[in-house]
């Protein structure tokens, strides 16, 4: 199983993930004039309004997903970037205390180790991110995390506090003139800093110090951008599973709302499909627990579990109708090309879909090129629309079948050992005249992909711009605990040099989001229409009449 919250995906030790941004070009209109700046204005304040209402119900991950959006129409909005984080804060907050291992974890952590781990995360930052630390934002980040804690349900009922508003406040305004009067320099400080605030949580509010020293290790690695973050064991495991391409589970992904957890795509062969579960159906209960009573979170930790156990759900389907299934977990694997078909056989008019870049991809996708040729292969159609991104090598891998020569992305990072310049090789590549269809949710490796055969006008390009994420994360593993992190290490450049970050790939055919999304992330409208693939197959007969 694998939990789709959209903007949270990785890769191994090159992994690149799904952006939070993708700012509209023009935003403000392309005169900049005063009425498009009054007209946004209203818009964003609009979105303050129903983000606040998101807050104070406490639906952090909606919230969440709702900022991210936003910031996408409504870049570079300083209020809209504070709401962003202080959700974020809340989220990861209710995640960790509804992560079994987190919690494994802390139950069995002292306070040295976790300062040693602390230690560990810290060196990780001096020595990998793509920036230089801004080490006291990283410790005002450790007091936010505690605050934020104190504020949730989760965390205070597991420690028995007792605590008014008026002491939480007295308690964190203290440890911020404490910062604040300090020289915090290097990591040295920064993790001098938390040993100290953690004794005095100790002291004023009962906290062991490991509790606060691990929420300082999470905020330090959240603090830093919108990719980078604190892996607990297990979500390691699902990262390493993810890039693998296999993984135990029941064969699903799932968008969590806030009664159900929507099931986005069913893995042929898997337990889910074996037992009859399709796109578009609802968990309602896990284990006889309702989605509505826990998060959403809970509710997929529970569906996880060792390879041969079993977990019951009850599911309502696209109609109402419920029924209620005992399934058996079981190693799955995931099809990074899915959909391979003839469209039109008679133009010899090819497709596939792929949904991510993993360690089976350029297998997969060779598998698939030789089955459309002997099928009669004259024009191949690519769907990377909803592609959150994957391994880098893999994308390199992909544009090197199609490109003869040249560039295929640059890296650049903080560290020279993340400078490469990765280049097309002759061998092996395939001629056959292409389209390829992105959308605003095509991400990462994706754009990878799309930026190269873009710049090397090796393709059309149809659809919506990308998402416009433009950075490389790698993965470590600690040494200290079962848990790693993911810093963002490097920022990647298409071959004629551009910036993904922020900016995206644009198409060369515009086709606009369409009304309607299938559960399988393709657009199309109320009557059931695609209209970008509709237009990719056009030109694809056009290119295929011209060869």
């Amino acid at each position: 199983m694998r939990l789709w919250i959209r903007a949270l995906r990785l890769t191994a030790f090159l992994w690149a993930m799904l952006s939070l941004w993708s700012a509209t070009p023009g935003a403000y209109g392309q005169d900049g004039g005063a009425d498009t700046r009054r007209v946004n204005v209203a818009e964003v304040d609009q979105v303050l309004r129903v983000g606040g209402e998101l807050e104070r119900s406490r639906r952090w991950g909606e919230a969440l997903a709702f900022y991210e959006e936003a910031l996408r129409s409504h870049p570079n909005q300083a209020e809209l970037e504070q709401r962003l984080v202080s959700a974020r804060l809340h989220y990861e907050v209710l995640s960790r205390y509804a992560d079994r291992s987190f919690l494994d974890t802390l139950q069995h952590l002292t306070e040295r180790e976790a300062l040693d781990l602390y230690t560990e995360v810290l060196l990780n930052i001096d020595s990998h991110y793509v920036e230089s630390p801004d080490w006291p934002r990283l410790v005002e980040q450790g007091i936010s995390a505690i605050e934020t804690a104190l504020g949730e349900a989760p965390f205070i009922q597991r420690y028995h506090l007792q605590l008014t508003a008026e002491t939480v406040n007295s308690h964190v305004t203290r440890l911020r003139q404490m910062a604040a009067a300090r020289t915090i320099g290097s990591r040295h400080d920064a993790r001098d800093m938390a040993a100290e605030i953690a004794r005095i949580s100790q002291q004023e509010l009962g906290l062991a110090p490991q509790v606060v020293i691990l929420e300082f290790a999470c905020a330090a690695t959240a603090s830093l951008d919108e990719y980078s973050a604190f892996l607990t064991g297990d979500q390691m495991e699902d990262v390493l599973s993810q890039i693998e391409g296999n993984f135990v589970g029941l064969g699903i992904e799932l968008k969590a709302e806030p009664t159900a957890l929507l099931i986005v795509n069913v893995i042929s062969g898997g337990p889910a499909e074996t037992a009859g579960m399709r796109s578009g159906d609802r968990i309602v209960q896990v284990d006889g627990r309702s989605v509505t009573d826990i998060s959403g979170e809970t509710a997929a930790d529970m569906l996880k579990g060792v390879e041969g156990s079993s977990v019951t759900v009850t599911v309502a389907g696209p109609t109402g109708e419920y029924k209620t299934l005992r399934l058996q977990r079981r190693r799955v694997d995931v099809p990074s090309v899915d959909r391979v078909a003839m469209l039109d056989p008679q133009a010899g008019i090819a497709y596939l879909r792929l949904t991510s870049f993993q360690k089976t991809t350029v297998r997969d996708l060779d598998t698939a090129l030789w089955k459309l040729h002997r099928e009669g292969m004259k024009c191949l159609v690519m769907d990377l629309r909803g592609n959150p991104g994957g391994l880098l090598t893999a994308s390199v891998d992909i544009v090197d079948r199609f490109v003869t020569d040249g560039a295929i992305v640059s890296t650049r990072g903080r560290s020279p050992g993340e400078d490469y310049d990765y280049q097309a090789h002759l061998v092996g590549t395939w001629r056959v005249p292409l389209v390829v269809l992105i959308d605003g949710n095509s991400a990462s490796a994706s754009e990878i992909f799309a930026g190269a055969i873009r710049d090397h006008h090796r393709a059309t390009i149809v659809g919506t711009r990308s998402y416009g994420k433009g950075s490389v994360q790698g993965i470590f593993p600690l040494n200290s605990t079962h848990a790693g992190l993911r810093l963002t290490t490097a920022r990647f450049y298409s071959p004629s040099g551009q910036p993904i970050s922020r900016r995206g790939v644009q198409p060369d055919v515009l086709v606009h989001v369409a009304a309607k999304a299938n559960a399988d992330g393709t657009g199309s409208d109320a009557a059931g229409r695609d209209a970008a693939l509709d237009a990719a197959v056009q030109i694809a007969r056009q290119n295929g009449a011209a060869q």
